[in-house]
């Protein structure tokens, strides 16, 4: 016991004499000392952890706020035949593949013009499906509807000339042309007098395509202005 007892003791004489050194340190405020120098050292730039300051996100991960009586969307197609497309509108998102409610081909959500409100929100297989299920569900549009479209590996294969027509009557420059396994992005309206601001498209192609067979996904973001009126 005896022989234990004496190195317990010299650690404890060290520890109490450091602790009394420290305290002394910073009762009299003593400059230019070890305790001085731990304490630059420990805040020292090299040894600070540091972030970049997170840049603010808004609405759907916007960059900036809309303006008011804007609509904040973002529409993402799916990437290959792996990834699932997403259709978030004012922070909601109204299709994605947690919702579960995305799959192959296009998929669309209808949204009131006025108010903001999902009206309804399909999915519609371009490859081995019916196109008649698609017209039925874009024939109907009241005035002023919201047709947000996000494809997902083939959006093209059973179109036919009278969905490519309504497509191109809701704005879009590239329904004409869409084709096999085609990336598309693109938010309409029922009654628009012009082409809409709001599409992307990259045709499937071996020689620039991103992913095997596939091209790259594409991501549309902005700000819808409202309708006053509407007859919806």
């Amino acid at each position: 016991m005896a022989l234990s007892s004496g190195p317990l003791r010299i650690v404890v004489l060290i520890l109490t004499a450091g602790l009394t050194w420290i305290m002394g340190s910073i009762l009299l405020g003593t400059h230019g000392t070890g305790f001085s120098r731990l304490q630059q050292l420990f805040s020292s730039p090299e040894n600070a952890v540091t972030t970049e300051p997170r840049a603010r996100k808004y609405k759907c991960g916007l960059p900036q706020p809309c303006p008011e009586q804007h609509l904040a969307f973002r529409v993402v197609s799916g990437a290959a035949n792996v990834i699932g497309p997403k259709i978030c509108l004012e922070d909601k998102m109204l299709m994605s593949s947690v919702k579960d409610n995305v799959g192959r081909g296009l998929n669309i959500a209808l949204v009131n013009g006025v108010n903001g409100e999902l009206l309804e929100a399909r999915s519609f297989d371009m490859w081995a499906g019916d196109v008649n299920d698609l017209l039925k569900f874009i024939r109907p549009l009241h005035e002023g509807t919201l047709v947000f479209v996000a494809s997902y590996d083939d959006p093209a294969t059973k179109m036919n000339d009278e969905t490519r027509k309504i497509f191109s009557e809701l704005g879009s420059t590239n329904a004409k042309e869409l084709a096999f396994r085609d990336s598309w992005v693109f938010v309409g309206a029922k009654g628009v007098q012009d082409k809409s601001p709001f599409e992307q498209h990259v045709k499937n192609s071996k020689n620039t395509n991103k992913y095997e067979g596939w091209p790259e996904a594409l991501e549309l973001e902005g700000c819808i202005p409202q309708r006053t009126v509407g007859t919806q």
